[in-house]
């Protein structure tokens, strides 16, 4: 199985963490948020891991290099016009015989994929949703086949939204489509659509079933970003450490490179490596590499790196390298 990581996105609704990170790359329960999805599929057999490029993508090699990730390599989309032209661009690396597995590298989800390594359909993974107009839906025919992709439904015809995972072993009609997508420029939205390629796969006869997943955690702006790292942290073990004049709320993520000194820290906060907080309480936040927070109250925050917070009381979203100095509280 080869698996194709689109996460060429500039994810402009998380500024300012996303002007100097690829929203792929942002700290998340203690973990790069592409990481939680390459672990998602770690019970499966890969041959190749193939990243879709774009928005900082050399960070993104960076990062693919410092943690030696096994047959991995880049793709880049110079001039991005939609998902079906991005993975168009890893056509020349698929094999027709091998099966392969897309997941958006920007959403993160609750699923088990163990069951794709016996799997001989073309699956789409799927979550029920209150409200469809706002998704890309599947409509199933009585055996569970797809008939149809729509996406965005003015009426309703499904509940069951695409999340973006898709698992294709009928390879050599994907290419069919999505050469066909680009060569007759088939576009909507003036973006090239994956899931027109699909609904031509479909038409032309093969088949696709959907599969549910447990949960969706999108990670699109701050307020859900904090959601979906609170998620995470509450099924992760307590930290263990004691730190001085201290006291630890569980969920945790505490680097252990960071220091903590007469502070409250907890509940629902990732603290990166390098970290110091002095005499301070913070509460449902992200707080990133090498920051420094002091004299202070947060909460429902997130701070870029290499940051400096003092004496303030209340809720910032700062950028890396950003500077905070207030009056003592």
């Amino acid at each position: 199985m080869k698996v194709i990581l689109p996460v060429a996105g500039t994810g402009t609704r998380l500024r300012p963490f996303t002007l100097s990170l690829p929203k792929c790359l942002l700290p998340i329960a203690g973990k790069a948020l592409i990481e939680h999805i390459i672990e998602s599929y770690s019970s499966l057999s890969v041959s190749e891991q193939i990243f879709i490029i774009g928005y900082k993508g050399e960070l993104v090699e960076d990062f693919i290099r410092q943690r030696n990730f096994a047959n991995a390599h880049t793709v880049r989309q110079r001039n991005p016009q939609g998902l079906g032209e991005a993975i168009s661009l890893c056509l020349p690396f698929l094999s027709d015989d091998e099966p392969v597995l897309i997941i958006l590298g920007d959403t993160l989800f609750d699923a088990d994929l163990s069951f794709l390594k016996n799997e001989k359909e073309n699956v789409l993974m799927t979550r029920e949703v209150e409200n469809p107009k706002r998704f890309g839906v599947a409509v199933t025919d009585s055996t569970g086949h797809v008939t149809k992709l729509v996406e965005k439904p003015e009426t309703f015809v499904s509940n069951e939204a695409l999340v973006g995972i898709y698992y294709i072993t009928d390879v050599a009609a994907l290419r069919k489509s999505l050469t066909r997508l680009i060569k007759e420029d088939i576009r909507t939205r003036n973006e090239y659509q994956l899931t027109e390629a699909l609904q031509m796969m479909v038409d032309a006869g093969s088949k696709f079933r959907t599969a549910p997943i447990r949960s969706w955690l999108d990670c699109g702006t701050a307020e859900t970003f904090l959601e979906t790292n609170a998620k995470i942290l509450s099924e992760k073990p307590e930290v263990n450490r004691v730190f001085q004049g201290s006291k630890i709320i569980p969920p945790c993520h505490i680097d252990e490179s960071a220091t903590i000194r007469n502070s409250v820290v907890g509940p629902n906060v990732s603290v990166g490596p390098e970290v110091v907080i002095e005499n301070s309480k913070v509460e449902n936040s992200v707080i990133s590499e090498h920051t420094l927070l002091v004299d202070s109250e947060i909460s429902h925050s997130i701070f870029g790196g290499e940051s400096e917070v003092r004496g303030f009381k209340g809720s910032l979203l700062l950028g890396d390298h950003s500077k905070v100095i207030s009056g003592v509280l």
